[in-house]
């Protein structure tokens, strides 16, 4: 198991909202037991994707958080394998309330792009899943 983190991706929302949008995960070989979020799945990224911070925890207010779709687009480097995965992801959906995405890159290193369907500054990590 491998973890993964990118920078933040800034981006436009609605309106004229300003967000940052962070992913985390892990990248595992599998199969991953009943009680994860992707049950069954093997040789793949599980991502925690999350909007804006708080600068003073559970008790303020979120800031850089707005409503957009964002978009995680993975190369297998050694595969040759492609993709691209998308979810709508709410303002709420802060450190404290993250939303899980699942990339089903096969084994292999893999570079990754999160962006969003706004005008954003995208991010890029690399990890080897096993």
């Amino acid at each position: 198991m491998n973890e993964i983190r990118t920078a933040p991706a800034w981006t436009l929302g609605n309106g004229v909202c300003v967000g940052m949008l962070s992913a985390a995960g892990v990248a595992y070989d599998g199969p991953l037991a009943h009680y994860h979020a992707f049950p069954g799945t093997a040789h793949s990224i599980e991502l925690r994707i999350t909007q804006g911070f708080s600068p003073l925890g559970n008790f303020a207010p979120t800031l850089l958080a707005c409503d957009v779709t964002a978009i995680v687009d993975w190369h297998n480097l050694d595969t040759g394998r492609s993709g691209s995965v998308s979810h709508f992801i709410p303002a709420g959906y802060t450190s404290y309330r993250p939303f899980h995405l699942h990339v089903d890159s096969g084994p292999g290193r893999v570079a990754l792009t999160l962006r969003t369907d706004r005008p954003s500054v995208p991010a890029t990590a690399e990890v080897f899943v096993p």
